[in-house]
């Protein structure tokens, strides 16, 4: 995690005193479910929580006794032991450090998703704010980077709008798949320790029991739920591509907010630059990088192996992070995105009405003309328009077999920008309901 690309909130979670307090919750339940069908003294239970819940656990104590151990999780509950007591030795029963490791992760995974999803419904609000705001302002769509037809500025927002809709459903999806416990003892059959604290666990920490654990969590849950973040950062990505292109200066129909004080650049004082878009396009590159990663995680050992270990301390804390990060700053680039409805009306004149020429095409086939000489017939006209820059409905009038076949008259009304987005409120209608 670096600070500069962080979020107090999400980096709480993941820090080590808060890794601690879980182990220890997930510990304590499992005590309190352990004194409930007799397995343990309750008195016991009662102590564990007592004194182990008021504890402040030293991390550096911990990493201390770990140097010798060698041993994360006997390092906890050897510190855990200085603060319990006698007690301490009916903590851990039946158990495995993966029922803690594992369990804790996803409980770490889901409420890191909990504030994910806050954070992409401040992202739709803001598309669907400025989506309404624009959603009659006329601006042309590009394909390949060349002018196509005309849209609309909220047709644009309204796309992104409904691709972070579905974002919100695939990590709502992806919450459910990580949000399960394992307390199931070595290789996950229940030798030693009964399924019903398991159900006590999972109930008390949020999660659901795994239905089948092999002394670890199957991975494929955490894959499902690492390439989704993935797929989350490529539409941060894809807005943030768009914003940039409509920010350059040849173009200027959209641009970041620069603020008073802001400076573009060291060497020339004029600059406005894309910087906050750019730099969602970088996170958006690491945020899918942890996708591969996870992926082969799944396929462990046997019942367990620990290669997934040193992968998912990275993983887990930098994917939620980074793009816990970029979905807030993506946010603020909406809410205070310059738009430039002059400029969008100035670039889609600019082809001299050339965005009509499937319109046109399709007139003369319904006129009888054939689609191979209807399109002959337009394009010759579009290509004087591209390389003299003459207007383009003046040179369709002036073509004979044009006008013999569409009257100037009806090629006239072929160029109402209106005919383009009469649909507008229908698409609008099938994104916000």
């Amino acid at each position: 995690m670096i600070p500069r690309y962080s979020r107090p909130e999400m980096t709480q979670i993941w820090d080590p005193a808060t890794r601690f307090r879980i182990w220890f919750e997930i510990e304590a339940h499992a005590a309190s479910a352990m004194a409930e069908i007799g397995m343990i003294p309750k008195e016991a239970a009662a102590v564990i929580w007592n004194k182990g819940g008021t504890a402040e656990f030293d991390v550096a104590r911990i990493d201390e006794i770990e140097r010798v151990t060698k041993h994360d999780v006997i390092a906890f509950l050897t510190h855990l032991a200085e603060f319990v007591g006698p007690e301490s030795r009916f903590i851990h029963q039946g158990m495995t450090s993966s029922d803690i490791l594992d369990t804790c992760l996803n409980v770490q995974l889901t409420r890191a998703t909990d504030l994910l999803l806050a954070d992409l419904d401040r992202l739709l609000a803001a598309l669907k704010k400025r989506a309404f705001e624009h959603k009659d302002t006329l601006t042309i769509g590009r394909s390949h980077g060349i002018h196509a037809e005309p849209t609309t500025f909220g047709v644009k927002l309204a796309f992104a709008h409904a691709e972070f809709q579905r974002a919100r459903k695939r990590l709502e999806g992806a919450r459910a798949d990580v949000a399960t416990c394992a307390i199931s003892g070595a290789v996950g059959t229940f030798a030693n320790i009964d399924p019903r604290v398991e159900e006590y666990v999972a109930a008390k920490m949020g999660l659901t029991p795994e239905p089948v654990s092999t002394q670890v969590i199957p991975r494929d849950r955490h894959a499902m739920y690492f390439v989704t973040l993935g797929v989350i950062a490529s539409s941060v990505e894809r807005l943030a591509t768009e914003i940039r292109h409509l920010q350059r200066t040849e173009v200027l129909e959209a641009e970041e907010y620069f603020s008073p004080g802001q400076k573009g650049s060291s060497a020339m004082p004029h600059k406005r630059n894309p910087v906050l878009t750019e730099n969602l396009t970088g996170l958006a590159r690491m945020v899918r990088a942890y996708a591969m990663p996870a992926m082969e995680n799944v396929a462990l050992w046997h019942e367990r192996d620990i290669s997934h270990s040193s992968v998912e301390r990275m993983i887990g804390p930098d994917a939620t992070v980074t793009l816990d990060f970029a979905l807030n700053r993506l946010a603020g680039v909406i809410e205070n995105l310059v738009i430039y409805p002059d400029n969008m009306k100035k670039n889609l004149d600019r082809l001299g009405g050339l965005h009509n020429s499937q319109r046109v095409l399709l007139a003369l086939t319904q006129a009888g003309v054939s689609r191979e000489d209807a399109y002959r017939l337009v394009q010759r006209n579009a290509m004087k328009t591209w390389e003299t820059g003459a207007d383009f409905l003046a040179e369709l009038k002036g073509d004979g077999e044009v006008v013999a076949n569409v009257p100037a008259a009806e090629l006239e009304e072929m160029f109402d920008l209106g005919y383009h987005t009469k649909h507008v409120d229908t698409i609008f209608k099938r994104v916000f309901g």
